[in-house]
């Protein structure tokens, strides 16, 4: 049921205008004062009832009749030249249409933006049936702490003193955070690493590797981006040392490592950003309470509300 945003009665409160005026003798004037309205707006409630309208609920406002508005036919031309992937203003060039019209039917088909006119591709949902057979791994940047920054005080000037800082005391702006998930229990390892070569990417890997054996997952197979890092030789050298098979996405498909992607946006909205940090040290410290929380105590959407050290089978799951 909508309501006119100005309304001052509801549906209830008119039927009670109608049978106090009709039913209990009440003066048109009387039950309309009760109802906190106007003699004239408690008289049109009244005639509608009056005719058989007994929900009372409140009409559109529209007009029955719109001379002005664009013919059906240009709304057609306009979602037909849209199709071909013609911009908006190159529809209003066609059809001498006004921009600001073509526009606005645009978005009223659902065609504002062009990137519409393709239907979405399905999503391709997939999970690896034992624990280690395959792990994601992502690196992503973040910003150092050194006070409070722009996310808090809404102000851009903190980003000029952390670079002013970063040239002083030769120490790099950003700091990299590399994850490692694996596809089917969704136990997850990170790290806060001060670069991203593939030397880091390697130490990296060999201590995850080691994180997850600890806990009876044996690591099979590693899927990453195509950052250089992972492409470098020294990286493959390291995975054929470990007995690992490399697995890259196709260029510009980030969705193909979409559980590292997806375990990174979590861990900016939970530990990242979620509290103010005096320091990078003190933000690095707080990873490693929250990593334990991920995996073994906060409920995870996909595990049907389960934490993901509950599809361990051994001993590892209440390893902490």
């Amino acid at each position: 049921m909508k309501l006119h945003r100005n309304h001052r009665t509801c549906p209830s409160s008119r039927r009670l205008i109608c049978r106090r005026v009709l039913e209990e003798g009440w003066t048109l004037e009387r039950a309309a004062e009760a109802a906190g309205c106007s003699a004239r707006t408690a008289a049109k409630w009244l005639r509608r009832f009056r005719a058989g309208d007994l929900a009372l609920v409140d009409r559109s406002s529209r007009p029955r009749c719109s001379p002005t508005r664009l013919p059906d036919d240009r709304v057609r031309a306009i979602e037909g030249l849209r199709r071909l992937g013609m911009t908006a203003a190159e529809i209003a060039e066609v059809l001498q249409v006004p921009l600001s019209t073509v526009s606005l039917w645009l978005k009223r088909i659902g065609l504002g933006k062009r990137s519409r006119l393709a239907p979405p591709e399905p999503p391709n949902r997939y999970e690896r049936r034992h624990p280690g057979e395959l792990v994601h791994v992502d690196i992503k940047q973040l910003g150092r702490v050194r006070g409070v920054g722009h996310r808090i005080s809404g102000s851009r000037a903190s980003q000029q003193r952390t670079r002013r800082q970063g040239r002083l005391t030769g120490i790099a702006g950003w700091e990299y955070v590399h994850v490692m998930i694996d596809d089917y229990t969704r136990l997850a390892y990170a790290e806060v690493l001060d670069d991203l070569t593939a030397r880091c990417a390697i130490a990296f890997l060999r201590r995850a590797v080691a994180w997850f054996a600890d806990r009876g997952v044996q690591v099979k197979a590693v899927m990453t981006d195509n950052g250089s890092c992972y492409r470098a030789d020294a990286h493959r050298a390291a995975l054929a040392q470990l007995g690992l098979r490399h697995l890259r996405i196709r260029p510009h498909r980030p969705r193909t490592n979409g559980k590292a992607e997806r375990f990174i946006q979590t861990l900016l909205n939970e530990w990242a950003y979620t509290r103010i940090y005096g320091s990078s040290t003190e933000r690095t410290a707080a990873l490693q309470l929250y990593l334990k929380r991920y995996n073994y105590t906060r409920p995870h959407g996909s595990l049907g509300k389960r934490a993901p050290a509950t599809r361990l089978n051994n001993l590892a799951r209440n390893y902490t």
